[in-house]
């Protein structure tokens, strides 16, 4: 399974129009399974996609094609995505050798018996992996059950990456005070992400296009360490985004140079995207540049059948 460039600002969307911000914090099952050298962690509030049309219609629209396949892939073995699945987590980690790998894990209420059951008359059986349960999904995915409530899923050697931090074989997530920090002020989130520094500076590279090309980009680019976003939706949508640097020099910095690459896309901008970008604060305080978006869920609606909207989201 492969990540997008912008896979945090797809992941953003699946619960713009939810109406309550239910937290989704990191389970105690989570938290073992991420590697170290982990890049991305997106935390999406499954459960608040269920009561909106318009959040279904996102989804529809925008889910990663792997998660589709996921889904299918439940649905195959008698579990149901809206049903059972309360929350996911998406991992991206660098592993030797191998590159970069992802996994997701789902949280829920799951029918594990029943599960069980239907994959035994399936004749589908498992692999032993040291004490887990390796089963062979569709389209070249394996899961296995942490626990009663707790699924792994992923290509096999996202899979086994991940059960050896859990076991010990790698070092983890706690290990990792950089990633660490960053998710302390954004788990509660309904929707959430963290980013580490090398992800981070490709995806400011993204955003800025024309302006990541000015010499002060390349001179602060590497005091870039992270990033990490949230959103609400108390009263329409609000999406705060902090970028976290060494210092209040680069912080000012870059802060000039995102405005900058905002006046770029509004010379080319349509009237829906220009009123967008209007709504779009920027900011710096201390160490951190602070990005802040609000609209109302009439204007996002527009916003999303734009070029700008594909652009960012793809």
């Amino acid at each position: 399974m492969k990540f997008s460039p912008n896979i945090c600002l797809i992941a953003l969307c699946l619960a713009v129009f939810t109406m309550a911000a239910v937290g989704a914090p990191l389970g105690s099952s989570v938290r073992p399974v991420i590697p170290s050298e982990v890049q991305q962690i997106i935390c999406v509030d499954y459960r608040s996609l269920k009561n909106s049309e318009t959040a279904q219609a996102l989804k529809a629209q925008l889910l990663p094609e792997n998660v589709k396949q996921f889904e299918t892939a439940l649905k195959a073995i008698g579990i149901g995505p809206d049903r059972d699945v309360d929350v996911l987590t998406f991992i991206s980690y660098r592993q030797a050798k191998q590159g970069l790998k992802v996994v997701g894990v789902a949280q829920g209420a799951f029918p594990i018996k029943t599960v069980l059951r239907r994959l035994r008359f399936q004749k589908v059986r498992p692999v032993k992996y040291r004490d887990a349960d390796i089963y062979p999904m569709s389209d070249g995915m394996e899961m296995t059950f942490l626990d009663d409530s707790t699924m792994l899923f992923g290509d096999g050697g996202g899979v086994r990456g991940a059960l050896d931090a859990r076991d010990g074989y790698v070092t983890t997530l706690d290990s990792n005070p950089d990633i660490s920090n960053l998710i302390s002020d954004v788990e509660g989130g309904s929707v959430w992400s963290v980013l580490d520094q090398k992800g981070t500076q490709n995806m400011l590279m993204s955003a800025l296009g024309d302006a990541s090309r000015l010499a002060d980009y390349e001179t602060i680019k590497k005091r870039i360490l992270g990033s990490r976003y949230t959103m609400n939706f108390s009263s329409g949508v609000n999406f705060d985004l902090d970028v976290v640097t060494s210092d209040s020099v680069t912080a000012a910095t870059l802060s000039s140079l995102v405005k900058a690459g905002m006046l770029y896309k509004k010379m080319t901008a349509s009237p829906v995207e220009k009123a967008a970008l209007e709504d779009v604060s920027v900011d710096s305080d201390s160490s951190k540049l602070q990005m802040h978006f609000k609209a109302d869920d009439k204007q996002f609606q527009s916003l999303m059948h734009t070029s700008l909207f594909e652009a960012v989201s793809r």
